[in-house]
């Protein structure tokens, strides 16, 4: 990867879009940095120290904002909001036939369904900024009271709301001069800045830890940046992992030249999703502890069904482990069959004079496809459980490292986008410099 950086660097244009990109990324770390006006930061980030924890929902949400939520900046919704309506409308386009017909329309319909995205991502930014200033509200007391009285309460309620707002649409707009200008995709090259951002807060927990008891973990963090190391190199290894289907073209002669009797291939990745089972899955558990924001469970009390539940869904109980790994498995299958069609691409090869060796064309084609596609996804499916289960079972044997946000899941997004990004500069080169022609 170093070494297409270093070649893509030599070539002016592609130099371009790298600078570009790289100021992109630096707006986006200094507006990460302006707080919003009105509030006390500094009870945001106690709040967020004491409940944003143990891999809970709202800790995800600080290591995607790149710990601009917890410090209540005007991009503190991030890329967030255009995530969720990304994901909303390509759930929508499988289940609307409009949508479906607009984006089989080519360039034009897709450029719609970016519009109906980027609208759904302002509603979501709207829906987000009210819901986390009645958080600064209420839970964290962060706006002072005299900001509180007749009509100031509204004039700051109004500046706060719009303030995250104008963040997440800036941040949109980032995305898509990164995508006209840059190199890669937007909204992945800001999610993957925001992540990195962390890993620094990160190596000084591991150092002061060490500092503090030598004993205990000198051994401890020379573990875990060995067991991440391993990790990427796992990451990497099941990301460019596929399953090869061989096909082959029937000849067919048309007057004196004879076409087809080709040989290729169908590649099956094994982690076709990425990171989207572990984003619905974080989405669903994270229910319970929205509940728990709202009702706090008192200390005193040791029983009833309130109690149980919150303890059954507790991120440091094997219970929540368990049914995370069993939802990552459940919406793995189901994004992977909104995906891959089997039935369609069997009458695409039929129409097309291809067939696999030794599978009879129609619905034995698409029988053999499912079943190497459901093969394939279990193995995907049981990769992201046990990446996205690691950081659990890590606090629940130290509680000193549930802080660490280099979880598998954020691990498994910077290597994804590092990998795609790698691979975008290698296209982009290949098209100004074929050693074909050149050698």
């Amino acid at each position: 990867m170093f070494e297409t950086l270093r070649n893509a660097w030599k070539l002016q244009d592609l130099r371009k879009k790298i600078l570009y990109t790289l100021l992109m990324i630096i707006i986006f770390r200094f507006g990460s940095s302006i707080t919003v006006p009105f509030l006390d930061t500094s009870l945001v980030g106690t709040w967020m120290e004491d409940n944003a924890v143990n891999g809970n929902f709202l800790e995800y949400l600080d290591t995607m904002t790149g710990g601009a939520l917890s410090k209540a900046t005007i991009f503190s919704l991030s890329i967030t909001p255009y995530i969720n309506a990304s994901i909303i409308m390509q759930l929508l386009t499988y289940a609307l036939p409009p949508l479906e017909r607009m984006q089989q329309e080519g360039e034009e319909g897709r450029k719609t369904l970016n519009k109906i995205t980027a609208f759904v991502a302002l509603g979501l930014a709207l829906f987000m900024s009210v819901a986390y200033y009645m958080t600064l509200k209420n839970s964290m007391n962060a706006i002072p009271a005299k900001y509180l009285n007749g009509w100031h309460e509204y004039f700051v309620a109004a500046v706060i709301i719009a303030s995250f707002m104008a963040g997440a649409s800036l941040v949109i707009w980032m995305g898509n001069r990164i995508n006209d200008k840059g190199i890669g995709n937007g909204v992945s090259m800001l999610l993957f800045a925001g992540i990195v951002a962390r890993f620094p807060k990160d190596m000084g927990t591991l150092i002061s830890l060490t500092k503090s008891d030598p004993a205990k973990y000198l051994f401890v963090t020379i573990g875990v940046l060995l067991f991440f190391v391993l990790m990427i190199g796992f990451i990497v290894f099941m990301n460019e992992s596929e399953r090869r289907i061989t096909i082959q073209y029937a000849k067919r002669v048309v007057g004196r030249k004879q076409y087809g009797g080709q040989k290729t291939h169908i590649p099956i990745k094994i982690c076709m999703s990425g990171v989207m089972p572990i984003i619905f899955a974080m989405s669903f558990m994270s229910l319970p502890q929205t509940i728990q924001l709202f009702k706090p469970l008192d200390p005193k009390v040791t029983s009833g069904f309130y109690y149980h539940f919150c303890k059954f869904f507790s991120t440091h109980s094997f219970s929540y482990a368990i049914i995370y790994f069993l939802l990552i498995i459940g919406f793995n299958y189901f994004y992977v069959s909104m995906q891959y069609n089997p039935v369609q691409i069997a009458n695409d090869l039929r129409q097309s004079n291809g067939g696999i060796p030794g599978i009879r064309p129609g619905k034995p084609t698409s029988d053999y496809l499912q079943k190497v596609l459901s093969k394939i996804t279990i193995v995907g499916a049981f990769f992201l459980g046990v990446i996205a289960v690691i950081p659990i079972f890590v606090s629940m044997a130290d509680s000193n490292l549930s802080n660490l946000s280099m979880g598998g899941t954020s691990i498994l997004i910077v290597v994804s986008v590092a990998l795609e990004t790698s691979r975008t500069l290698e296209s982009q080169m290949m098209m100004r410099h074929h050693k074909g022609f050149l050698q």
